[in-house]
């Protein structure tokens, strides 16, 4: 295990803050915005501005439609709509958490890893807290909403598996592709659901639109470049376990300027479901560090 340098810390734990004040910046933007129409609207301004690394990879464009498609477009509309949805936010911020163990479990499935009872424990633990916290009265209410939240963490984990296989494309190259595939499908999405209309979105308020920029740029672009030159410098194994800090952000945030109350069933629930997904990050990480 390699240890990070202080500077590099501090960049990582603020790359975590942002991530955490994403999803309370996104709920503003979505109130007013129709979700599917802000994926769109997100993509849309990244795939622009990242347009110059924009590079052809021949034999693996198609496994890349899929891992655009499902990692993208359709990670990020499911993610919306439920948080759009969704009365409280810390409840969404640790369902999103889900996406480790679904990794997890994926990769058992279709890459063939071995798993052992450390990592089946954490993965119990981290869906036995969701489903504590949907027992809670004011999440069971919103249920469905949280039934998109987890389904966004499924499709996710299984664009993780598909980018996985390829190879030879830079972060930037990567996100780029992600954005201009997604963009299509997306605004086709919303034009067929949400129906927006030019007059309602010239009555969005400066904070949505400002809520719409900080995700593109803050938390797409710039976190998570941010967090890729941190991963090129360290072993992922040594900067994941601090990511778990993103959702306790989200959830203070939520608190502090949404009015969410913790509950007993939310605070015990996102207690279980954060411990799990840090027992199966710390696991995977003695793993790779003594197969290293």
């Amino acid at each position: 295990m390699i240890a990070i340098a202080p500077r590099d810390l501090a960049l990582l734990v603020g790359i975590t803050l942002i991530w955490g004040a994403n999803l309370v910046v996104s709920k503003y933007g979505v109130s007013e915005i129709p979700p599917v129409l802000f994926a769109f609207l997100r993509f849309a301004i990244l795939g622009v501005i990242l347009v110059p690394f924009m590079r052809v990879h021949p034999g693996q464009m198609s496994a890349l439609v899929v891992a655009a498609l499902l990692s993208g477009g359709l990670h990020f509309a499911l993610c919306f709509v439920g948080l759009a949805l969704a009365e409280s936010v810390s409840a969404v911020a640790i369902a999103t958490q889900l996406g480790v163990p679904f990794t997890t479990l994926l990769s058992v499935a279709l890459l063939g890893e071995v798993v052992r009872w450390r990592r089946w424990t954490g993965i119990l633990l981290a869906f036995a807290g969701v489903f504590i916290m949907g027992f809670d009265p004011r999440i069971a209410v919103r249920w469905h909403a949280l039934a998109l939240v987890i389904a966004s963490a499924f499709v996710g984990s299984l664009g993780l598996i598909a980018v996985k296989k390829l190879q030879g494309f830079r972060p930037l190259e990567l996100q780029v592709w992600f954005a201009w595939i997604s963009v299509p499908v997306l605004l086709l999405v919303s034009l067929a659901i949400e129906r927006p209309a030019l007059e309602d979105l010239a009555h969005v308020s400066a904070g949505a639109w400002g809520a719409l920029l900080f995700t593109a740029l803050g938390a797409s672009l710039l976190a998570h470049t941010g967090f890729f030159h941190l991963v090129q410098r360290y072993p992922v194994t040594s900067v994941a376990p601090v990511t778990v800090l993103a959702p306790l952000f989200s959830v203070v945030f939520s608190v502090l300027f949404l009015g969410d109350r913790l509950t007993p069933r939310l605070v015990i629930g996102g207690a279980c479901t954060l411990l799990g997904v840090l027992i199966i990050t710390l696991r995977e990480r003695r793993i790779v560090d003594v197969s290293s």
